[in-house]
């Protein structure tokens, strides 16, 4: 069924049920304790009316490169079973139109953690590495720190990827914007405490990766150390039985090895639910943001899930990392937790290529289901990510939103959500869907919403209409920037979703007035430095917002 013919189904029961309605006879009881004690059982009564609803814990799962097509609630036709996705979105509400605020990794955690545009930083386009600086400026206002700031115990487990301060030998240097060169990985001593981590943004406790898992270090993370030394050096294959294409050679802890990774993080994030649940349950709610790195490359089933899904090894990774998020919620339900945690799961961008399409396709599975394009292209298919929500306490079970919405905007619902306020100098370009989950939302939430691709290129969305200001993918797909066919192009490209989910028919030619007014737009957000409405802010550069045709990094992850 096309998203287009769906229709949104809201409730706003949700919103009222914590409401507790004293019975008849505690009433009663009520009555013979106001003869005693009238004053202090008319504030216990009045305590007990007023009582907001707790807090809620907040789950966030971000899975690394998992398609639109992917979560078989999501697209019928796909291949691939997904039971533990399927059954949180049946028990929540899933959307069919949000958008990761790039199309590849690093600057959507950005936004996902500061509610910004990731185009606002000086990373204007490509990936950082496992070596690179902290990207987040110093004094921005991360969600972990709102949480933290409003009584809530954080953590993030999994693959960071927004940098982090090693601390170089001397008279050594490591890319700041990009992948470090080969000649650089053994230019850091990996015995020194790492600065400005995670737990300089908010976070009390951190375990993971400090980037993708095909980019060095191959050693977990604790907090601001490295859990065992890096003296060895490593590779590992793109894909499981691929003889061509391997990881980047470098340093490794001797006993890491790729496919014990998710098995890892799974156990690292049960253990820390299990934890904070008797203080979750005494009123210390919990933030857990928890990054997978699957079923990113390399793609690394463990023996058990080898061969489960009968099309590949990256189907079969999906099916594993499906199985992990429900063991998860396993653990939620074992402590009585799961009726007032937000549960959220997502993915930072499309699918790579490296799932290998044709194969896919050849056996009737599109991981970006009826979207054009995949991981780093300005098409839908490479940032319309899969977004299932799960809040029992709150959130209408079986109900679906089709919501333009983007990944900055969870910082804002965190807030609307435990009644904080974010200072004008943040959270510039995240909208609260909160009214899309109560059901009580009548009209689009957000104006417009941007879109990034690997090499920078811009589009902007509004309603039906996309607008891309570059003439090809902005990444690896066809036509490739820097082409001679993509040159040929016209200078823009303009769809009506409406009629064309696919993006397959170029009209700008016929509407130069929705190119000249969402050009504006784009203008507008760009020079006032948010998206939504407060005082302007500045961007950490200038911003080009047409870029100059080059071909998108080929290796960037």
């Amino acid at each position: 069924m096309r998203n287009s013919a769906l229709t949104e189904r809201r409730s706003i029961k949700p919103a009222i049920r914590n409401l507790w309605v004293a019975p008849p006879h505690f009433l009663a009881k009520l009555s013979r304790v106001k003869t005693l004690f009238p004053a202090l059982a008319l504030a216990l009564f009045a305590a007990t009316a007023l009582a907001a609803p707790a807090k809620p814990n907040i789950i966030y799962i971000l899975c690394d490169d998992l398609g639109y097509g992917d979560v078989k609630c999501l697209n019928p036709q796909g291949k691939i079973p997904t039971p533990h996705l399927d059954k949180l979105a049946a028990a929540g509400m899933y959307f069919t139109d949000v958008h990761s605020s790039s199309s590849v990794c690093s600057p959507t955690r950005y936004g996902i953690m500061t509610g910004r545009y990731n185009w606002r930083t000086k990373l204007q386009s490509g990936v950082l590495g496992g070596l690179s600086p902290r990207l987040i400026e110093p004094g921005r206002l991360t969600v972990a720190q709102l949480l933290k700031n409003n009584g809530y115990h954080t953590a993030a487990i999994g693959k960071w990827h927004l940098g982090m301060d090693w601390v170089k030998k001397e008279g050594k240097t490591v890319a700041e914007l990009n992948v470090e060169s080969a000649d650089q990985i053994h230019n850091v001593d990996y015995a020194q405490p790492i600065k400005n981590g995670p737990n300089a943004v908010g976070f009390d406790y951190y375990y993971g990766i400090s980037a993708s898992l095909d980019m060095v270090p191959y050693t977990f993370i604790e907090n601001d150390r490295v859990t065992k030394l890096p003296t060895v050096d490593k590779d590992f294959p793109m894909f499981l039985g691929r003889a061509q294409g391997k990881c980047r050679l470098g340093p490794a802890a001797p006993d890491f090895e790729v496919e014990d990774v998710l098995p890892t993080l799974t156990t690292k994030a049960i253990g820390y639910v299990k934890s904070r649940a008797a203080e979750a349950k005494a009123g210390k709610p919990f933030f857990l943001y928890l990054p997978l790195a699957s079923p990113h490359t390399p793609i690394a089933p463990t023996k058990e899930w080898q061969g489960k899904s009968g099309l590949n090894h990256y189907a079969d990774f999906v099916m594993q990392t499906d199985a992990a998020i429900g063991q998860l919620l396993a653990e939620l339900d074992k402590q009585a937790l799961a009726e007032n945690t937000l549960v959220i799961v997502t993915s930072d961008n499309g699918c790579s290529p490296q799932a290998d399409f044709p194969a896919l396709l050849a056996k009737g599975h599109n991981p970006s289901y009826e979207f054009r394009g995949h991981k780093a292209d300005i098409f839908d298919g490479g940032h319309r990510v899969p977004f299932l929500v799960r809040w029992p306490a709150r959130v209408k079970a079986g109900t679906l939103s089709q919501q333009l919405l983007c990944l900055t905007d969870f910082m804002a619902t965190a807030a609307e959500i435990i009644g904080a306020k974010t200072p004008d100098n943040a959270a510039e370009d995240s909208v609260s869907f909160l009214p899309a989950l109560l059901g009580t939302a009548k009209a689009s939430l957000r104006e417009a919403l941007v879109h990034h691709s690997i090499n920078g290129s811009f589009a902007i969305r509004q309603g039906n209409w996309k607008l891309a200001l570059c003439r090809e993918s902005g990444g690896w797909s066809d036509p490739r920037p820097g082409t001679p066919k993509a040159t040929a192009l016209p200078p823009v490209q303009l769809f009506d979703l409406d009629k064309d989910i696919g993006e397959q028919i170029n009209v700008q030619d016929k509407h130069p007035e929705v190119v000249a007014r969402l050009t504006k737009l784009l203008e507008k957000y760009v020079a006032d430095g948010r998206s939504t409405p407060g005082t302007p802010q500045q961007n950490a550069v200038p911003v080009q917002l047409v870029k100059t045709a080059k071909a998108a990094p080929a290796k960037a992850k």
